[in-house]
Protein backbone atom coordinates (compact mmCIF):
# COMPACT_ATOMS: atom_id res chain seq x y z
CA UNK A 1 0.00 0.00 0.00
CA UNK A 2 1.02 3.58 -0.60
CA UNK A 3 1.10 5.96 2.38
CA UNK A 4 -2.11 7.57 1.10
CA UNK A 5 -3.84 4.19 0.90
CA UNK A 6 -2.72 3.28 4.41
CA UNK A 7 -4.17 6.55 5.75
CA UNK A 8 -7.44 5.91 3.94
CA UNK A 9 -7.79 2.42 5.38
CA UNK A 10 -6.86 3.79 8.80
CA UNK A 11 -10.06 5.89 8.75
CA UNK A 12 -12.17 2.73 8.51
CA UNK A 13 -9.91 0.88 10.94
CA UNK A 14 -10.73 3.40 13.66
CA UNK A 15 -14.14 1.70 13.79
CA UNK A 16 -13.47 -1.87 12.65
CA UNK A 17 -10.11 -3.45 11.94
CA UNK A 18 -10.48 -4.55 8.33
CA UNK A 19 -8.89 -7.76 7.15
CA UNK A 20 -6.31 -7.61 4.36
CA UNK A 21 -8.93 -8.92 1.95
CA UNK A 22 -11.44 -6.25 2.97
CA UNK A 23 -8.86 -3.48 2.79
CA UNK A 24 -7.69 -4.51 -0.66
CA UNK A 25 -11.27 -4.79 -1.91
CA UNK A 26 -12.00 -1.28 -0.67
CA UNK A 27 -8.82 0.17 -2.16
CA UNK A 28 -9.38 -1.49 -5.53
CA UNK A 29 -12.04 1.05 -6.42
CA UNK A 30 -10.30 4.17 -5.08
CA UNK A 31 -8.61 4.69 -8.42
CA UNK A 32 -9.85 8.02 -9.75
CA UNK A 33 -7.31 10.78 -9.01
CA UNK A 34 -8.51 14.39 -9.22
CA UNK A 35 -6.50 17.61 -9.05
CA UNK A 36 -8.17 20.94 -8.35
CA UNK A 37 -6.51 24.31 -8.66
CA UNK A 38 -7.19 26.99 -6.08
CA UNK A 39 -10.83 28.20 -6.30
CA UNK A 40 -11.93 25.33 -8.56
CA UNK A 41 -15.07 23.48 -7.55
CA UNK A 42 -15.35 19.81 -6.74
CA UNK A 43 -19.12 20.10 -7.00
CA UNK A 44 -21.58 22.93 -7.48
CA UNK A 45 -25.21 23.39 -6.56
CA UNK A 46 -27.47 21.45 -8.91
CA UNK A 47 -24.93 18.75 -9.74
CA UNK A 48 -25.41 15.19 -8.49
CA UNK A 49 -22.60 13.85 -6.30
CA UNK A 50 -21.44 10.61 -7.90
CA UNK A 51 -18.34 9.86 -5.82
CA UNK A 52 -16.83 9.87 -2.34
CA UNK A 53 -13.46 11.63 -2.16
CA UNK A 54 -10.37 11.28 0.02
CA UNK A 55 -8.18 14.39 0.34
CA UNK A 56 -4.56 13.48 -0.34
CA UNK A 57 -3.35 17.07 0.04
CA UNK A 58 -4.76 20.58 0.07
CA UNK A 59 -7.77 22.20 1.70
CA UNK A 60 -11.41 22.83 0.77
CA UNK A 61 -14.52 24.56 2.04
CA UNK A 62 -18.16 23.44 1.94
CA UNK A 63 -20.74 26.20 1.63
CA UNK A 64 -24.19 27.04 0.37
CA UNK A 65 -25.65 30.31 -0.90
CA UNK A 66 -28.06 32.18 1.37
CA UNK A 67 -29.66 35.34 0.02
CA UNK A 68 -26.72 37.55 -0.95
CA UNK A 69 -24.20 35.68 1.17
CA UNK A 70 -22.43 32.33 1.43
CA UNK A 71 -22.60 30.25 4.58
CA UNK A 72 -19.62 28.01 5.22
CA UNK A 73 -20.61 24.74 6.88
CA UNK A 74 -17.34 22.83 6.89
CA UNK A 75 -13.77 22.36 5.76
CA UNK A 76 -11.70 19.44 4.52
CA UNK A 77 -7.97 18.86 4.76
CA UNK A 78 -5.44 16.15 4.07
CA UNK A 79 -6.72 12.85 5.42
CA UNK A 80 -10.42 13.73 5.29
CA UNK A 81 -13.28 12.08 3.42
CA UNK A 82 -15.52 14.57 1.63
CA UNK A 83 -18.51 14.77 -0.69
CA UNK A 84 -21.79 16.61 -0.93
CA UNK A 85 -23.22 14.04 1.41
CA UNK A 86 -27.00 14.57 1.02
CA UNK A 87 -26.59 14.38 -2.74
CA UNK A 88 -24.35 11.32 -2.44
CA UNK A 89 -26.75 9.25 -0.36
CA UNK A 90 -29.95 10.38 -2.08
CA UNK A 91 -28.62 10.62 -5.64
CA UNK A 92 -30.27 14.05 -5.94
CA UNK A 93 -28.89 17.47 -6.98
CA UNK A 94 -26.57 19.04 -4.44
CA UNK A 95 -27.53 22.10 -2.42
CA UNK A 96 -23.88 22.68 -1.55
CA UNK A 97 -20.70 23.86 -3.21
CA UNK A 98 -17.30 22.35 -2.44
CA UNK A 99 -14.40 24.58 -3.45
CA UNK A 100 -10.63 24.15 -3.26
CA UNK A 101 -8.85 26.79 -1.17
CA UNK A 102 -5.46 25.66 -2.44
CA UNK A 103 -4.19 23.16 -4.97
CA UNK A 104 -5.88 19.96 -3.83
CA UNK A 105 -5.20 16.33 -4.74
CA UNK A 106 -7.93 13.74 -4.23
CA UNK A 107 -8.76 10.15 -5.01
CA UNK A 108 -12.31 8.88 -5.22
CA UNK A 109 -14.60 5.90 -5.42
CA UNK A 110 -17.79 5.91 -7.44
CA UNK A 111 -21.08 5.81 -5.58
CA UNK A 112 -22.22 2.57 -7.20
CA UNK A 113 -18.92 0.81 -6.54
CA UNK A 114 -18.89 1.98 -2.93
CA UNK A 115 -22.35 0.71 -2.11
CA UNK A 116 -21.79 -2.49 -4.07
CA UNK A 117 -18.94 -3.32 -1.68
CA UNK A 118 -21.42 -3.54 1.18
CA UNK A 119 -23.09 -6.63 -0.29
CA UNK A 120 -19.82 -8.59 -0.37
CA UNK A 121 -18.17 -7.08 2.70
CA UNK A 122 -20.66 -6.34 5.50
CA UNK A 123 -17.88 -5.21 7.84
CA UNK A 124 -16.99 -2.37 5.47
CA UNK A 125 -20.64 -1.33 5.57
CA UNK A 126 -20.62 -1.50 9.36
CA UNK A 127 -17.46 0.62 9.58
CA UNK A 128 -19.01 3.19 7.26
CA UNK A 129 -22.20 3.28 9.31
CA UNK A 130 -20.17 3.92 12.45
CA UNK A 131 -18.31 6.75 10.71
CA UNK A 132 -21.68 8.20 9.68
CA UNK A 133 -22.92 8.00 13.26
CA UNK A 134 -19.84 9.82 14.49
CA UNK A 135 -20.33 12.54 11.88
CA UNK A 136 -23.98 12.89 12.89
CA UNK A 137 -23.06 13.31 16.55
CA UNK A 138 -20.54 15.96 15.55
CA UNK A 139 -23.20 17.81 13.58
CA UNK A 140 -25.62 17.72 16.51
CA UNK A 141 -22.91 19.05 18.81
CA UNK A 142 -22.09 21.84 16.38
CA UNK A 143 -25.74 22.84 15.97
CA UNK A 144 -26.08 22.99 19.75
CA UNK A 145 -23.06 25.27 19.92
CA UNK A 146 -24.46 27.57 17.23
CA UNK A 147 -27.77 27.89 19.08
CA UNK A 148 -26.60 28.19 22.69
CA UNK A 149 -22.95 29.31 22.84
CA UNK A 150 -21.64 32.87 22.77
CA UNK A 151 -19.29 33.87 19.91
CA UNK A 152 -16.35 33.57 22.30
CA UNK A 153 -17.40 30.08 23.35
CA UNK A 154 -17.88 28.98 19.73
CA UNK A 155 -14.41 30.24 18.91
CA UNK A 156 -12.84 28.44 21.88
CA UNK A 157 -14.50 25.14 20.96
CA UNK A 158 -13.25 25.37 17.39
CA UNK A 159 -9.77 26.21 18.64
CA UNK A 160 -9.82 23.14 20.89
CA UNK A 161 -11.00 20.81 18.13
CA UNK A 162 -9.27 22.17 15.03
CA UNK A 163 -6.61 24.76 15.81
CA UNK A 164 -4.88 23.99 12.51
CA UNK A 165 -7.58 25.68 10.43
CA UNK A 166 -6.46 29.07 11.71
CA UNK A 167 -3.19 28.47 9.85
CA UNK A 168 -4.69 27.45 6.52
CA UNK A 169 -8.20 28.91 6.13
CA UNK A 170 -8.92 32.59 5.36
CA UNK A 171 -10.47 34.38 8.30
CA UNK A 172 -13.65 35.33 6.44
CA UNK A 173 -14.51 31.66 5.95
CA UNK A 174 -13.79 30.78 9.56
CA UNK A 175 -16.03 33.66 10.64
CA UNK A 176 -18.82 32.37 8.39
CA UNK A 177 -18.41 28.88 9.81
CA UNK A 178 -18.70 30.29 13.34
CA UNK A 179 -21.76 32.38 12.37
CA UNK A 180 -20.11 35.69 13.12
CA UNK A 181 -18.66 38.61 11.18
CA UNK A 182 -14.93 38.81 10.42
CA UNK A 183 -14.86 41.89 12.67
CA UNK A 184 -16.22 39.89 15.61
CA UNK A 185 -13.64 37.17 15.02
CA UNK A 186 -10.89 39.81 14.92
CA UNK A 187 -12.10 41.18 18.23
CA UNK A 188 -12.08 37.73 19.82
CA UNK A 189 -8.73 36.75 18.31
CA UNK A 190 -6.89 40.05 17.79
CA UNK A 191 -3.42 38.50 17.63
CA UNK A 192 -4.33 36.09 14.84
CA UNK A 193 -2.31 36.38 11.69
CA UNK A 194 -4.90 36.01 9.00
CA UNK A 195 -4.63 32.98 6.74
CA UNK A 196 -4.97 35.35 3.81
CA UNK A 197 -5.07 34.70 0.11
CA UNK A 198 -1.31 35.03 -0.30
CA UNK A 199 -0.69 32.16 2.09
CA UNK A 200 -3.24 29.95 0.41
CA UNK A 201 -1.99 30.90 -3.04
CA UNK A 202 1.48 29.71 -2.09
CA UNK A 203 0.09 26.18 -2.04
CA UNK A 204 -1.32 26.42 -5.57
Amino acid sequence: MTPEQEKLIAIFNTKIQLTDEEALALLAHWNKPTTLKRNEFLIQKGQVEAALFYVVSGSMRIFFPHRDDEICVGFAHEGNLICSYPSFIRNLPSEYYIQALAKTELISIGRQHFYALFDSYPRIERAWRMLEEEALLGKIERETEMLTFTPEERYERLLERSAHIFQTIPRKYIASYLRMTPETLSRIRPTEKNADDSRVASQS
